[in-house]
C-alpha cells in the first residue's frame, strides 16, 4: 500500500475542521438574519468545496502526489458547486423545507439555539466526516491507477445521477399541469431516490481514489456516513414521510420502485 505524508494529514484535518466551522458560522448566521434553517443546504456543498481546497492547500507543504491533490480537487469542486447552486436556487424563493420547519417546530429554545444545536452543528460535523477522504487522499505519495480509474468511474456515474435526477425534477415542477403529481419520469422511474444514490456513489467514488494509501483506507467513514444520512436520516426517510402524505398514488410508487438502487421497477 502507498504512504501517506501523516504530518500534512493532520495539519489537512485540522484545517478542514476550521474552514467547516467557519462557513457554518456564516451559515448559521445568515439562517438567523432571514428566520430560514434552509440556507444550510447552500452551506452544505459549499462546505465541501472550502474543505477540499484548504486541505489541498495545505498539501503542498507535504510531500503528496500533485497530481492525485488536483483529482480530488476537481472532483469535490465540480460536486458541491453544481450542488449548492443548484439548491441554492430552488430554495432562495421558495418558503422554509417542510422538514426544518417541522424540526424547528418540534424543538425547544429560540430560533438561534434551534439553528446551531439541531441543524448547524450536526450537519457540519457530519460534513468534516464525510470529507475525509478529501483531506487524506490529498496527501497521498502516489495514485493507484486501477482504483483511481474506478473511483473516477463510480463519481461520474454519481453526478449523472445526482445532476440528471434533479433536472428531470426540476422540468417536472415546472410545468404547472404537473402540479400535486407523483414524479415518476426518467431516473425517477428507477429509484426514488435518483439523486441520494447519486451523492453516495460520488463520494464512494473519492474514497476510492483516496484509498492508495492505508490511511486513506480507514476513511470508509465519509462514504459510510454519507450514505447513512441519505439513507435514513436526512434524506429519504424524512423526503417519503412527507410525500407519503401529500403525493396521491405514492403507495402504489414506492411498492413497484426501488428505494436507492436503481432497478427495473416491479411489475402491477
Amino acid at each position: 500500500m502507498i504512504s501517506n505524508d501523516l504530518g500534512a494529514t493532520a495539519l489537512a484535518l485540522a484545517a478542514g475542521f476550521i474552514a467547516m466551522a467557519a462557513l457554518m458560522l456564516l451559515g448559521l448566521r445568515i439562517a438567523v438574519s432571514q428566520h430560514k434553517l434552509t440556507v444550510v443546504d447552500t452551506m452544505w456543498g459549499l462546505g465541501f468545496v472550502l474543505i477540499a481546497i484548504t486541505s489541498a492547500a495545505v498539501a503542498f507543504a507535504g510531500s503528496g502526489e500533485p497530481a492525485i491533490r488536483w483529482l480530488l480537487l476537481t472532483m469535490v469542486t465540480i460536486w458541491g458547486g453544481r450542488l449548492a447552486w443548484h439548491l441554492h436556487t430552488r430554495n432562495s424563493k421558495a418558503d422554509e423545507d417542510p422538514r426544518y420547519a417541522d424540526l424547528a417546530s418540534r424543538s425547544s429554545g429560540s430560533f438561534g439555539q434551534i439553528a446551531l444545536r439541531r441543524v448547524f452543528v450536526p450537519q457540519g460535523v457530519s460534513m468534516w466526516l464525510v470529507a475525509t477522504p478529501v483531506m487524506v487522499g490529498v496527501n497521498n505519495e502516489r495514485l493507484v491507477g486501477w482504483l483511481t480509474g474506478l473511483g473516477v468511474a463510480v463519481w461520474t456515474i454519481g453526478l449523472f445521477f445526482e445532476a440528471v435526477g434533479d433536472w428531470q425534477l426540476a422540468r417536472f415542477k415546472a410545468d404547472p399541469a404537473n402540479k400535486g403529481q407523483l414524479m415518476d419520469q426518467g431516473l425517477w422511474h428507477y429509484t426514488r431516490h435518483p439523486n441520494y444514490f447519486g451523492d453516495s456513489c460520488v463520494w464512494w467514488g473519492i474514497w476510492l481514489v483516496a484509498t492508495s494509501s492505508w490511511v486513506g483506507l480507514a476513511t470508509v467513514i465519509g462514504p459510510i456516513t454519507m450514505t447513512i444520512f441519505l439513507t435514513k436520516v436526512t434524506g429519504a426517510a424524512l423526503n417519503e414521510k412527507g410525500m407519503s402524505q401529500s403525493k396521491p398514488g405514492y403507495a402504489e410508487y414506492v411498492r413497484r420502485t426501488s428505494g436507492f438502487i436503481p432497478l427495473p421497477p416491479k411489475k402491477s
